[in-house]
């Protein structure tokens, strides 16, 4: 099959599958009227077929932002993992690997059980304090990986970061000890959730996302020429350490940004690159738009299965993600072993 019709047929269920996951819910809405209310919002139109208004509330404040939020995290999450595995030549390579989710947890805990609030900021504290928390940890992990290895060896990198993630993972878990009531509010924002999203984090995620990756576009030749080894691109001339520190900050902005706003999820950055590239191969002008297109889908879906799975009830997505995604993850991984 061509790719243009894969591409088409792709975002075709992308779609399809957006629709739906507004409709589904509590109170079911059929397709048509979903569009409908979408045209009539985004024209100034009048909806000319007959809605309740308390449906036109739900789809246009509840539903419509959560899914739109849980598509810009599963792609910002999906792009960082596509980023970081070709950077690093490591198949299970991902920002969490460099410390990021880790990072951004203590600044969301410390946020959560002082009640620290930035006054311009207000609700917005909480994601820029777990964002900020994200990127310095990441920045200590290239930092400290340079002074011991002036190279930044792959591996040494992986150590590093590992060894970091660990070390404020037990930061972590005395800030869980020692939050008293907030507890519960600490754990849920640990285990991801989308709810309660508003169009004011569709624009603040759309407005990170767009900056990152207009700039992660022109490095589309280095991510093809670093995949496949570190000696190649410095033999055609490109400065490997400071593409690495550039491709690892935006990398890791994406994956800071995702877990600020919805918590810590899982596997979406590992699945999506190696689906992605199965399916449209390894050039990353396509692996970078498919990735988000696939994670982004991946992630409305596994948000769907967590809020109607349990009538009345809603599970934490990041649990969704990881039931559905190590297995499969497990899948493609040992299946691409078997064929070498």
């Amino acid at each position: 099959m061509k790719t243009n019709i894969k591409i088409i047929i792709s975002i075709i269920l992308a779609i399809i599958i957006l629709v739906l996951a507004v409709g589904v819910g509590s109170v079911y809405i059929e397709p048509l009227n979903i569009l409908a209310i979408i045209y009539s919002k985004i024209f100034h139109q009048p909806i000319t077929i007959d809605i309740k208004d308390n449906l036109i509330s739900i789809i246009w404040d509840i539903r419509l932002p959560r899914v739109l939020v849980a598509f810009l995290v599963g792609g910002a999450l999906a792009v960082s993992g596509s980023i970081m595995q070709s950077i690093l030549k490591n198949p299970l390579a991902s920002s969490y690997t460099l410390g990021v989710s880790s990072g951004a947890s203590v600044g969301a805990g410390l946020v959560i059980i002082t009640g620290f609030t930035i006054p311009l900021l207000g609700n917005f504290t909480l994601p820029f304090v777990g964002l900020l928390c994200g990127l310095l940890t990441v920045y200590l992990v290239i930092n400290f990986t340079a002074r011991i290895d002036k190279n930044m060896e792959n591996t040494t990198i992986i150590l590093v970061g590992m060894v970091f993630s660990l070390f404020i993972n037990a930061i972590t878990t005395i800030i869980t000890a020692l939050s008293g009531e907030n507890l519960q509010r600490l754990i849920s924002w640990q285990m991801g959730s989308f709810s309660l999203k508003s169009w004011t984090d569709v624009r603040v995620l759309v407005i990170i996302f767009i900056i990152c990756y207009v700039i992660l576009i022109r490095y589309t030749k280095e991510l093809d020429i670093m995949s496949f080894g570190e000696e190649q691109a410095l033999a055609i001339g490109i400065e490997v350490k400071k593409t690495k520190w550039i491709l690892l900050i935006l990398s890791a902005s994406l994956t800071g940004s995702a877990i600020a706003f919805a918590g810590v999820i899982g596997f979406i950055d590992l699945i999506a690159p190696h689906v992605v590239r199965k399916i449209f191969g390894s050039t990353h002008k396509l692996v970078l738009p498919m990735s988000m297109l696939f994670g982004g889908t991946f992630m409305v879906v596994c948000d769907l299965v967590a809020r109607i799975i349990i009538p009345n009830s809603e599970l934490p997505v990041g649990a969704v993600t990881a039931l559905i995604g190590a297995p499969f993850f497990a899948y493609v991984y040992f299946t691409k072993r078997k064929v070498r």
